[in-house]
């Protein structure tokens, strides 16, 4: 059954959201799969309590997240899938470099029909922290629940430090309104400005998350960001965290840090140390918020065996500095491709009345001419010129005709007919049982700052400014700076209207010209090409954009602005900050035609994406 809604826009198909007569959603399995062994995933919607809603989702196997898959690296495993979800399906298997018939795309493979099945042979070749998840309207099955673990036990014993024991931790959230998970559209993508923020945190497919741990005890975590858009900053305070690797296997060098970064469909392994008993908080921070994303109950009780000596010493891999050493040529080398990302938007114009040209994101930025908002770079959208009463989002009783600042609490006021619709960030911020987050203007030193591909942010402190040493010298921090992450929905209304007709997102091959499916690239199995990606400040809308290579190889970081990266780890997604131009080297290594894109979901649903063909080795 689907649901028919009219928003002004005339009549569209949603999905459905009903929940009567669905069953449960049940809990995670862990399937542990040994060479040639068959598993079977089934795409079925279920009912799941999220807080005080609940709410149809869909899934692998009845779960959020679906069945972790536990496979000995270099095995290969049979997965049928069967489809009884809401519209055709593949299943793509992030991060693996299997054979490219079962990589789950339009280009590989047919999609699978309601009620039909189609059966993967999964190879797993690189040890750590993989997934699963739909490749057809990514953005709907992701929201609704889409994804689940692969996890590569490595063949070398010490590949990892030695820990107690694993847990796989997925990051997402959930956007829920009225009960319900806010509609989607069977005919378009809806968010595609900035992709569709949720207003839940869902972490492991649970609100609020509760975890146990030991005093002493050293566990490892596999962080997996799941979400559509948002980027997660983790950090756990009172516990140590060791960053250990990242998508595709271990770090040249081991390191403590105070932070993880992870864009969207990233992973970070890192090995937590808990030195003392007591209550412990998982965190996602930003410069303005906290949000608390589990608790973690560490007991008196002491683990055998002790692995605490070991934690203290931090490992250097000999492959990795082999590795190193092996792409030392490649740093000064010419790009063999260059790839820029652009955003062109078009909102239209109101018409027989006079206009003014206002930035969405920073409303005070008001002109009387078209062009781009000094604060952030976006381009200025018009709208209909009218005296303009700015308020208080915290105070109503204040108001002025000048974007000025509040006299109580200090903060910007903001267009009256902004702050009726919900303010800055209109979702507005839900959470189930003990899970909260709180606002911040200004927050001390976070430490250290690591990426999930291992980039350091330094040390940073005084978040009024967002400044902090950097190797790029820049913020890192803020949808307001030029190398800022958009950590929350800041433009809630003009998010949410923008469609693939009206917003248009652009890999652009620099030497051609040629625009996502347009650019035609080939290579072949044993060429080690060097990629530039130029994230364009002349965009109509700058953002960060994490950008993914499926698997036709695996890849390192050589450099972000000319700084070369100081810890090495393979990858196969890289946030490309606003502004900024980083250089990978992808290690060829399978022949067939492979896609790479941006996994912001609706970014990718409206074609920011391209395939590119890789021929076998002479």
């Amino acid at each position: 059954m689907h649901n028919h809604s009219s928003h002004g826009h005339g009549h569209t198909l949603e999905f459905p959201r009903e929940t009567d007569g669905l069953p449960d959603a049940v809990p995670t399995e862990i399937a542990e799969l040994a060479d040639g062994d068959e598993f079977e995933l089934e795409i079925k919607p279920v009912k799941k309590r999220i807080g005080d809603s609940t709410v149809r989702m869909l899934t692998y196997n009845g779960s959020v997240p679906g069945p972790t898959l536990k496979i000995p690296q270099y095995a290969t495993v049979t997965v049928h899938v069967v489809n009884h979800g809401d519209l055709d399906a593949t299943v793509h298997w992030h991060g693996l470099r299997l054979e490219n018939r079962y990589d789950g795309t339009h280009d590989t493979q047919a999609p699978i029909p309601l009620g039909e099945r189609f059966t993967y042979q999964v190879h797993v070749p690189d040890a750590g922290a993989h997934w699963y998840h739909p490749h057809i309207r990514e953005d709907y099955g992701q929201e609704m629940g889409l994804y689940g673990n692969i996890l590569v036990t490595p063949s070398e014993p010490d590949y990892w430090p030695p820990a107690n024991r694993e847990l796989l931790v997925t990051l997402d959230d959930i956007l829920i309104e009225h009960g319900q998970i806010a509609a989607f559209s069977e005919s378009e993508t809806t968010h595609v400005a900035m992709g569709r923020f949720g207003n839940v945190m869902l972490i492991s497919g649970e609100p609020d998350l509760s975890l146990e741990a030991n005093h002493g005890e050293v566990v490892r975590f596999y962080f997996t960001n799941t979400a559509n858009t948002r980027v997660f900053n983790v950090t756990l305070q009172g516990a140590q965290m060791k960053l250990v690797g990242a998508d595709a296997g271990h770090y040249e060098h081991e390191q403590l840090v105070d932070e993880v970064l992870l864009a969207p469909s990233e992973r970070v392994v890192v090995d937590v140390l808990f030195p003392n008993a007591g209550e412990l908080a998982l965190e996602h921070r930003t410069p303005e918020r906290t949000y608390r994303l589990a608790s973690i109950a560490v007991t008196d009780a002491v683990p055998r065996p002790s692995y605490a000596d070991e934690y203290a010493h931090h490992r250097t891999n000999d492959d990795m500095v082999k590795l190193r050493e092996r792409i030392e040529t490649f740093l000064d080398a010419p790009a063999d491709k260059t790839l820029s990302f652009v955003a062109e938007m078009d909102m239209g114009v109101p018409e027989g009345v006079p206009v003014v040209f206002t930035c969405p994101m920073h409303p005070e930025v008001i002109s009387d001419d078209p062009g781009s908002c000094p604060k952030c770079g976006m381009k200025l959208l018009a709208q209909a010129a009218e005296e303009t009463t700015y308020v208080c989002p915290m105070h109503l009783e204040v108001t002025s005709d000048k974007p000025d600042k509040c006299p109580k609490c200090g903060m910007k006021l903001l267009p009256a007919n902004l702050v009726a619709a919900g303010g800055a960030h209109g979702h507005g911020h839900h959470h189930g049982k003990g899970h909260e987050s709180h606002d911040h203007g200004e927050h001390g030193g976070h430490g250290h700052h690591q990426e999930g591909d291992g980039s350091e942010h330094g040390k940073h402190g005084n978040h009024g400014n967002h400044e902090h040493p950097h190797q790029h010298g820049e913020s890192q921090h803020g949808p307001q700076s030029a190398r800022g992450i958009e950590w929350e929905d800041d433009m809630l209304e003009v998010n949410r209207s923008t469609t693939p007709a009206n917003m248009r997102w652009k890999l652009v091959d620099r030497e051609t010209g040629a625009e996502n499916g347009q650019i035609d690239w080939t290579f072949r199995v044993g060429d080690q090409v060097k990629l530039r990606l130029v994230n364009e400040m002349n965009s109509d809308h700058p953002m960060p954009h994490p950008f993914h290579v499926h698997g036709a190889g695996r890849f390192v970081i050589l450099a972000r602005d000319d700084v070369v990266e100081p810890n090495l780890v393979w990858k196969d997604t890289v946030l490309v900050r606003t502004g900024e131009a980083v250089d990978i080297l992808l290690d060829v290594t399978n022949p067939g035609r492979w896609m790479a894109h941006c996994h912001i979901a609706e970014h990718h649903e409206s074609g920011m994406m391209f395939s590119f063909n890789v021929e076998p080795a002479i």
